[in-house]
């Protein structure tokens, strides 16, 4: 079992930054690839990024590529998702997911655990 908890989550103005902090608990932290997807009211979940295990590859949805970044601490068993240059569109609950596979994976249902969820809301 995996247990992750999103924090870092806020209010930002347009072209504003965020950094959000996803804590893991549970089985060894490097042992599995982390993700992050967003979900805005009336839509579906979709993918922002991944990590791989030990952090030698990451992949981004189009939307995201260039102003998001993410990494991850083994040292804290902790992922995080920098977010710069923030748009309107970005407004969403953003939760990160964990999965043991390798690869590009970018649907939610191939993530076996996931975080209860943290809002950004951007402002114009």
């Amino acid at each position: 079992q995996v247990q992750l908890r999103e924090s870092g989550g806020g209010l930002v103005q347009d072209g504003g930054s965020l950094r959000l902090s996803c804590a893991a608990s549970g089985r060894s932290f490097s042992t599995y690839a982390m993700g992050w997807f967003r979900q805005a009211p009336g839509k579906e979940r979709e993918f922002v990024a991944r990590i791989t295990w030990n952090g030698g590859r990451s992949y981004y949805a189009d939307s995201v590529k260039g102003r998001f970044t993410i990494s991850r601490d083994s040292a804290k068993n902790t992922a995080y998702l920098q977010m710069n240059g923030l748009k309107p569109e970005d407004t969403a609950v953003y939760y990160c997911a964990a999965d043991y596979n390798s690869g590009d994976r970018t649907s939610p249902r191939e993530y076996a655990y996931w975080g209860q969820g943290t809002q950004v809301t951007v402002s114009s």
